[in-house]
């Protein structure tokens, strides 16, 4: 990785690409809007399954140029709008129940921290990682996505490259 100085820094995550969804359909299920009072959302019960029937599309593109169809050999950054939107996810992938296990945890610690959750399951991934002997940051996966959810509803996707851990 260029312009690392790892004597005084180490990199956890390489970002291979990034890309933005706007998932059909979606434009009233979820809409964030600042008041006087703060920040309201409104969130449709649709918000679950709208993202569900459209995840493994949004990933096949995302993979595609990398020859990665294997959602299961890869480690997942998803942020936890709520529970109903991890089962979603974790069912249309058919997903190993410990991939989205960090994403769980920080919902039930922290609750929905909106697009800031993902750096709270990053830290928690890498952690882990760490604490389970594991290879790299990407609990032993080479790639992962990180996936956000915002009004739109829009899909962030970023494709990610853990990086070994050194012991």
């Amino acid at each position: 990785m260029p312009d690392v100085d790892e004597s005084i820094e180490k990199p956890l995550y390489e970002l291979i690409s990034a890309s933005q969804t706007l998932v059909p359909d979606s434009e009233d299920a979820m809409a964030l809007h600042l008041r006087e009072e703060g920040l309201t959302f409104h969130l449709s019960k649709d918000v679950p399954t709208l993202i569900s029937k459209n995840i493994e599309d949004i990933l096949i593109d995302a993979f595609r140029p990398l020859g990665i169809s294997d959602w299961n050999s890869l480690f997942f950054i998803t942020h936890p709008g709520g529970r109903a939107i991890l089962d979603g996810v974790e069912s249309k992938l058919d997903l190993n129940k410990d991939k989205m296990k960090e994403s769980r945890y920080v919902l039930s610690e922290y609750g929905n921290l909106t697009g800031a959750c993902v750096l709270f399951i990053m830290e928690e991934m890498r952690k882990r990682s760490v604490e389970e002997g594991k290879s790299t940051t990407g609990k032993g996966s080479d790639y992962g996505v990180l996936l956000g959810f915002g009004p739109g509803i829009t899909v962030e996707t970023v494709v990610l490259r853990s990086c070994p851990i050194n012991s």
